[in-house]
Formats: C-alpha cells, sequence, structure tokens
C-alpha cells in the first residue's frame, strides 16, 4: 500500500513537468508562426528567397518586426519582384535583418526604448505617440507580442528600409558638389587613399567659394605637379586627427593639424571662426569621420 502511494505521489510530481514540455513543443517557431498567421506570406517568400529560413528557426531568441502583406504592397511597383530575384539576394538580406532584433522583446519593454540594434548592425528608432508605438517615425507597430518557441513577433503596417551606408569623407565631399575644387586639389596632392582609410578624421573643407577667394592663378598654380608639397602642406592643415563634433570644437582655443601647426578656434556672436575662416557647417557624418564646412581656404605659416 505504501509503495503504491508513493508511485501515485510521483506520478502526480512528474505531471506539471510533463504538461509543460508537451505545450513547449506544440508551439511553433517564427517562421511556422508567420506561415500560419496567413497574412505574411510575403515576408515568409522572402526570408526563403534570402536564405535566412534556417536562421530563424535557431534557439534565437529573436524579436521580428513584421510587415504584413498589405505593407509590401505599400512597396513601388516592381520592388517585391526586384527584391526576390538571386542577383538582389545581398540587398534582401539586409532589407530583412534590418527587422529582427537579438532576443526576446515584449511590447513592454519596447515602449521603454528610444532605439534598438538590428541584426544588420543599424538602429532603428522607437517612439510612442498618442499611445501607439512608432519604427523610424513611420512605421506602426499594429500587433504585439505574437509569441513563438524562439522568440516574439510584431506586427508592422510598413517595410522598414535600412538607411544608406555612409560613404568615405572622399565620396562625401564628391556628392555635395560644392567641394569640386577641394576634391581635385585631394586628387592632386595623392591623398585620396589616405583620406579613404578608416581614420577617424575631421576636416575643416573650403567650399568653391573659398577658394575663389584666393588671389588669382593661385589654384592652377598649387595643381601644378612641381608644388605637390605646398599642395599637401595646406591640405594636411585642413585635417585634425580624430572625430572632433561642433559641441567638442566650440570647447577648445586650439587643434593640431595632421600637418603639424595648431588652427585657432573662437567663437565669437555665436558663430565659430578657425583662424579667420568662419565655419558654415558642421558635422557632416563620413564612414570615417566628419566634414564642418568653411568659408575660406586655411594657410599654414612658412
Amino acid at each position: 500500500m505504501k509503495k503504491t502511494l508513493l508511485t501515485i505521489a510521483a506520478m502526480f510530481l512528474l505531471l506539471p513537468a510533463a504538461a509543460f514540455a508537451n505545450a513547449h513543443h506544440t508551439k511553433k517557431d517564427i517562421v511556422d508562426t508567420a506561415a500560419s498567421a496567413k497574412m505574411f506570406k510575403t515576408l515568409v517568400a522572402a526570408i526563403q528567397a534570402a536564405g535566412l529560413e534556417d536562421a530563424l528557426r535557431g534557439d534565437g531568441p529573436f524579436t521580428v518586426f513584421a510587415p504584413t502583406d498589405e505593407a509590401f504592397s505599400k512597396l513601388p511597383e516592381g520592388t517585391v519582384e526586384s527584391l526576390l530575384k538571386p542577383e538582389n539576394r545581398q540587398t534582401l538580406i539586409d532589407i530583412l535583418k534590418y527587422h529582427v532584433v537579438s532576443g526576446d522583446v515584449k511590447a513592454a519593454d519596447v515602449v521603454k526604448l528610444s532605439s534598438a540594434s538590428t541584426l544588420l548592425g543599424k538602429d532603428v528608432s522607437i517612439k510612442v505617440k498618442y499611445g501607439k508605438v512608432y519604427l523610424n517615425g513611420k512605421t506602426q507597430v499594429i500587433k504585439t507580442d505574437i509569441a513563438a518557441k524562439n522568440g516574439t513577433i510584431h506586427v508592422i503596417d510598413s517595410v522598414l528600409m535600412p538607411p544608406p551606408a555612409k560613404k568615405d569623407i572622399v565620396d562625401t565631399a564628391v556628392s555635395t558638389k560644392m567641394f569640386t575644387t577641394l576634391v581635385a586639389a585631394v586628387k592632386a596632392a595623392d591623398l585620396v587613399k589616405v583620406l579613404k582609410s578608416d581614420g577617424p578624421f575631421t576636416v575643416l573643407a573650403p567650399t568653391d567659394e573659398a577658394f575663389k577667394k584666393l588671389p588669382e592663378g593661385t589654384i592652377a598654380t598649387l595643381l601644378k605637379p612641381e608644388n605637390k608639397d605646398m599642395l599637401v602642406k595646406i591640405l594636411t592643415y585642413h585635417v585634425i586627427p580624430g572625430e572632433v563634433r561642433a559641441k567638442t570644437v566650440v570647447t577648445l582655443k586650439s587643434a593640431k593639424t595632421v600637418q603639424g601647426q595648431k588652427v585657432k578656434i573662437m567663437v565669437k556672436d555665436g558663430k565659430v571662426f578657425i583662424n579667420k575662416s568662419q565655419v558654415i557647417k558642421t558635422d557632416v557624418e563620413a564612414s570615417n569621420g566628419l566634414i564642418h564646412v568653411i568659408d575660406t581656404v586655411l594657410i599654414p605659416k612658412d
């Protein structure tokens, strides 16, 4: 009798664990959960085309901001078809990774955040407005906390597009189209490779208008091969090692340049001056540093 009672007691102790185990195994992973919802057909097709299905079936946990089929239909005509082509696979992978956050982040935690880092390595901004949650300012979270065995799905009403990759300092200068002379000078001085390297650098960049202030014939003379050393000296006088943002610049009285000499920094009537040149735009970001735009070419001492 005692043995029978012990056996029954043991069975009752085991039942909760067994029941939990069975309930756990019946929960689907993120991919199957999305497939069964029937409103993520495009998303599931994209995951398969990108070769990310196995990853999103893994242990995770992951938090997926999942665009509905309706969300994908908002993209320009032909976009989805183009993304699903093999030759555009990397672009598709990047877009999908931008919708996935590592860890199991429930809605109660999402609303406490101002941003979240995605598997792409780029952040999505998070803002709560009038009781609604928005990603990157425009994408609304319309349903939350769909549970999967390896994470959580939050449903969103538009596709998140990753911000474009930052260009290096040289390409950033080229793309603005107001540094034509500066770019030509950098090329003539053979400094392109240096300013495309990791850095970081802070470049005090004179505009084309700034170069026009120089005495007539100065630019043409500097661009001649025999004057390369002088050109290098002038250009490196416009480069500060490190990433020095505007908020730091205004706290300095001087800064040492790559050329070796220091430039003087002064704040007057709310304006920032480098030597006698005014800073007219700040913190233009590049992948390897910053550009501050100035209105006059800086000339180092002899």
